[in-house]
């Protein structure tokens, strides 16, 4: 964890720098799906910006969904701390799933005029969270040595390789630092998001990524026993952490300090999926998409794609009730869905600056003449990581076991192929045909 952590955190850089730049050539709501309207040839604009779209939408869905099948399920886990006699069920953690999706609908629809204050508010809860936990695992927790931490590697899937279990499990520090490029799916409701929008997704990645790293070295070091760890009955290893350091009454505190800022940021992440699925509505990508791009007129906010996104949060969240593996097979589900919008993006950006780069939108966050070697490593990178994203966890595959991610992944692909034959060839335009259309 601890160098696929730092690999990780330098490879999605690259990716962050040229999403930055993107985002501030061209600001909308729609983000990738847009940017390929805008920057791929003529000839495959359309059909390129409209699977994009379908994919974008997956992604963004998904991670709303894996953040709140993680809240759920660690209450659920708290539960089996405060009574060791209560047996967790799937279909329980499921229930509690749900809950907090209720949580984040009452917020984006009742209190979205509040999210500007709630924002301001978890950053400084996040940093003060940070701090705690930091300072609870250094001073109270049973350390291992520096050997241990650094240089042991232990290959728990049973693949025929260390090398080959790394870069399986590496999923989980691509996980952490996926989505950094939300504010980019805020930009028509951000002002100034020619320079505000790109300088929040690279300071927001950078800072966080630093903090991430210096947190994760210091759990590390408080893990006593990792296969005690990762047998904990409450299927989370940090809550064996916490036990090892504090008293239960401790453990209820420090993971609510982890909860309440994770809550309010699936709140928020909820805002950006909505944003991302009513701007391709709006496009006419999406079937229902009058209903899907409503804005209601009295909030003035896209209701009606809230409400759409909670929904698909709970179907998928459904998924855990027949298999314990669920949130494993969503959060694959995000990577590979976002690495591949990443792909198809970040070409088109790099045939616009090879083949025409006069023709490129002027932008106020620029790489300069590192933009190519920039927009070609991350495109790199974007392929390594979607590649590695559709493994299963163990060698040993079982109906269980299955990352059923990639199923759903093919899935998704298929019908947005043949949704784009069946009706978004005659339909869908292409946000930058829409744009110049309302110019003209």
């Amino acid at each position: 964890m601890c160098w696929s952590m730092i690999w990780t955190f330098v490879g999605f850089g690259f990716i962050i720098a040229s999403l930055s730049e993107m985002a501030s050539m061209a600001p909308t709501s729609g983000g990738q799906y847009h940017w390929v309207s805008e920057f791929s040839s003529p000839r495959y604009q359309k059909f390129l910006s409209y699977i994009t779209g379908w994919m974008s939408v997956l992604a963004w869905q998904a991670g709303s969904a894996s953040g709140s099948f993680l809240t759920g399920t660690i209450i659920q886990g708290l539960i089996s701390i405060r009574n060791p006699d209560y047996e967790p069920k799937d279909w329980q953690g499921t229930l509690f799933v749900f809950a907090m999706i209720l949580v984040i609908y009452i917020f984006n629809v009742y209190a979205a005029d509040a999210m500007p204050v709630l924002n301001n508010l978890l950053m400084i809860f996040h940093v003060l969270s940070w701090t705690v936990i930091i300072i609870v695992l250094w001073a109270m927790a049973p350390h291992r040595s520096a050997k241990s931490v650094f240089t042991d590697w232990s290959n728990q899937g049973g693949w025929s390789s260390m090398g080959l279990s790394v870069m399986i499990g590496q999923i989980s520090a691509i996980y952490g630092s996926l989505s950094s490029d939300a504010t980019a799916h805020m930009s028509e409701e951000v002002s100034d998001a020619g320079r505000n929008v790109p300088l929040a997704i690279s300071w927001g990645y950078f800072t966080n990524g630093i903090m991430a790293i210096i947190l994760l070295i210091a759990y590390l070091f408080s893990i006593p026993s990792v296969p005690d760890a990762l047998s904990d009955p409450t299927g989370f290893p940090f809550l064996y952490v916490f036990r090892n350091a504090v008293s239960t009454a401790g453990v209820n505190g420090l993971t609510a300090i982890i909860l309440i800022p994770v809550i309010f940021s699936n709140i928020l992440f909820n805002a950006s999926t909505s944003r991302q699925t009513f701007a391709f509505a709006r496009d006419r990508g999406l079937p229902f998409a009058r209903w899907i791009a409503h804005v209601h007129p009295r909030r003035k906010i896209p209701v009606n794609a809230i409400a759409l996104s909670c929904a698909i949060s709970c179907l998928l969240s459904l998924i855990n009730i027949g298999s314990s593996t669920a949130f494993h097979a969503i959060i694959s589900l995000n990577v590979a869905a976002l690495m591949y919008t990443y792909i198809i993006s970040i070409s088109c950006v790099l045939y616009r600056k090879i083949w025409h780069p006069d023709t490129l939108p002027a932008r106020r966050w620029d790489l300069g003449r590192w933009g190519l070697p920039v927009n070609v490593v991350a495109l790199g990178y974007s392929c390594f990581a979607l590649f590695w994203s559709l493994w299963p966890g163990t060698s040993e595959v079982t109906v269980d076991d299955f990352n059923w991610s990639v199923v759903i992944f093919g899935g998704v692909f298929v019908v947005s192929l043949g949704m784009y034959g069946f009706k978004g060839r005659r339909e869908y335009k292409g946000p930058v045909v829409s744009v110049q259309g309302r110019l003209d």
